[in-house]
């Protein structure tokens, strides 16, 4: 059979229901051949971003994948892969190239040269014999280890030769694997849970992954410990329990950071302790044990005291057992008086913004429609992920999410526009699911000609809009360009715009029409339509934020 309907047959084999991409690339025709639902964006990036929805929604049991055009194509994939890699997304990626005869002449762009600096494995297939086995190395390497992209390039050449139909019907579908940490450092920080006074644990989205959410829960109870969880492990704990402390970021609430500054003991779990500017900084001076799966994040940005390597689950399972043994299977009557501290804090933190949240005034308080939103929507059943910029630092600190992944967080690169992408594929791993958007009039500039994708393959997301005609996250840094040239300032009709896209569209000037709006929106998606509600808001430059 032809290399491309090989490969058809070794994603099907593989559980892939469905191919995103962008033309022109045989692969697509040689996926619907073998009725694999093949969806088209209107851009590259979008399509990454899809996948990597895909599998944060199913913890990594769904692999996204990705083909578009040799040359153009793929240099447009390339921030889509980036982002892929820096939030630890599992995504395989099938550009094609160039014809071998030239695909090593200036100035053809070569994806297996370009791409390695963002992916866990990047080749090229120079004969058609190595499909098979170059295929089954890359659904091996994207199952196992850290999450993260792996890019096959098949020059044209190839995808239209000839590849045994008995090494085809050979393949089978690759493992996924676990493995566990060390026992000796599991006892190592088991002690120190135990022995701590004032112990924190850190979730990332490593639990996410390990379906770990049982396990971290009742670690928590039994040590009695609050529980942060970073951004992208946001829902990871259920943040109406009384020993959360909510998520990291730029915007936090005012009980994580009493609790992190006054701890004794860090427990880092699931997460790489990554130092960048959207995540919550370590304090300095106390003792830190991180587990992880991938050895490289130990000692990575922050030293640590103790440390143990393997998947979250397995690490958790573990570290249940030693602790239970130590404190012979029952908590020590201290989760009462750590719930308290943290809801006085929670609460008098609340109390300090409430006018923020509930604000009157017009243009809108961009805290007025999350909070609004969080009061409508049914949590338990929606899938919510924010933007990069001020819809991220306006929501998290404030969104109370109940249930596991039911809030996609990302922050260590931050493009704009990533959200619309996230929405979709969540909705398409998760159609009985409300799958919400909150993002501002920056990132629909980038990423909001892909609203007609979500209508033309019938994904009924709802996107939040924050409009205020301005990047008002820049303000304070731009103030001389915006002075003298209005840098700043943007502009659009956004609800027009979803309408003469094929969508549902209403612009909301008043606050007391929010909820309203909210629920025509969401009305909207259950009949199908995709909806996006433009909020005009204020510039809106207040953040949570500590110290």
């Amino acid at each position: 059979m032809k290399v491309t309907n090989a490969i058809a047959q070794i994603l099907k084999k593989e559980g892939i229901e469905f191919l995103i991409g962008y033309p022109v690339n045989p692969i697509i025709e040689g996926a619907a051949e073998a009725d694999i639902r093949t969806i088209m964006v209107r851009q590259e990036r979008i399509g990454l971003h899809m996948c990597d929805a895909v599998a944060k929604v199913t913890s990594g049991d769904k692999i996204g994948v990705f083909v578009m055009q040799h040359g153009p194509g793929t240099e447009n994939a390339f921030g889509g892969v980036a982002q892929s890699y820096g939030d630890s997304c599992p995504v395989v990626v099938l550009p094609a190239g160039y014809a071998r005869n030239i695909n090593q002449v200036h100035p053809n762009f070569s994806a297996a040269l370009n791409f390695r600096h963002v992916t866990k494995l990047c080749e090229q297939v120079t004969v058609a014999d190595a499909t098979v086995e170059t295929l089954r190395r890359a659904f091996t390497t994207v199952k196992n280890g850290r999450p993260g992209p792996v890019l096959v390039e098949f020059p044209t050449d190839i995808l239209r030769e000839e590849v045994s139909d008995a090494l085809v019907a050979e393949y089978q579908k690759t493992p996924q694997l676990k493995s566990g940490p060390d026992p000796r450092s599991v006892s190592q920080i088991a002690e120190a849970l135990v022995a701590a006074k004032r112990p924190v644990i850190v979730a990332g989205q490593g639990i996410h992954y390990a379906k770990a959410w049982p396990q971290l829960k009742a670690l928590a109870e039994l040590v009695e410990a609050p529980v942060m969880t970073t951004l992208p492990g946001k829902s990871a704990f259920p943040e109406n329990h009384p020993l959360s402390l909510g998520s990291g970021g730029i915007g936090i609430g005012a009980h994580l950071w009493h609790f992190l500054q006054n701890t004794d003991f860090i427990f880092g779990i699931g997460c790489s302790f990554t130092r960048t500017s959207f995540g919550t900084a370590m304090p300095k001076g106390k003792k830190i044990a991180h587990a992880t799966l991938d050895p490289y994040a130990i000692n990575k940005d922050i030293a640590v005291d103790l440390a143990a390597v393997g998947d979250a689950g397995l690490t958790l399972d573990a570290l249940l057992e030693e602790v239970k043994d130590r404190l012979k299977g029952k908590p020590r009557d201290r989760a009462a008086a750590v719930a308290r501290e943290i809801a006085g804090h929670r609460e008098e933190w609340l109390g300090k913004w409430k006018h923020r949240l509930t604000s009157d005034s017009a243009p809108i308080s961009p805290y007025r429609v999350v909070w609004d939103l969080l009061h409508t929507v049914d949590v338990k059943n929606t899938i919510i992920t924010h933007d990069a910029g001020s819809p991220r630092d306006q929501i998290s600190p404030f969104w109370v999410s109940e249930t596991p992944l039911s809030y996609l967080g990302w922050g260590k690169t931050t493009q704009l526009g990533y959200g619309l992408g996230i929405a979709m594929g969540a909705k398409l791993a998760a159609p009985d699911k409300l799958c919400i958007n909150f993002w501002g009039d920056a990132a629909i500039g980038f990423t909001g000609m892909d609203f007609e994708t979500a209508v033309r393959e019938r994904l009924p997301i709802l996107s939040i809009l924050s409009n205020n005609f301005s990047m008002a996250i820049e303000l304070k840094v731009m103030p001389v360009s915006t002075e003298k040239y209005r840098s700043t300032d943007i502009s659009g009709n956004y609800a027009d715009f979803a309408k003469a896209l094929g969508g549902y569209g209403e612009r909301v000037t008043e606050p007391g029409q929010i909820k309203d709006a909210i629920k025509r929106g969401i009305q909207k998606t259950k009949e199908g339509t995709p909806a996006l509600l433009e909020f005009i808001t204020e510039k809106a430059t207040d953040v949570s934020r500590f110290p």
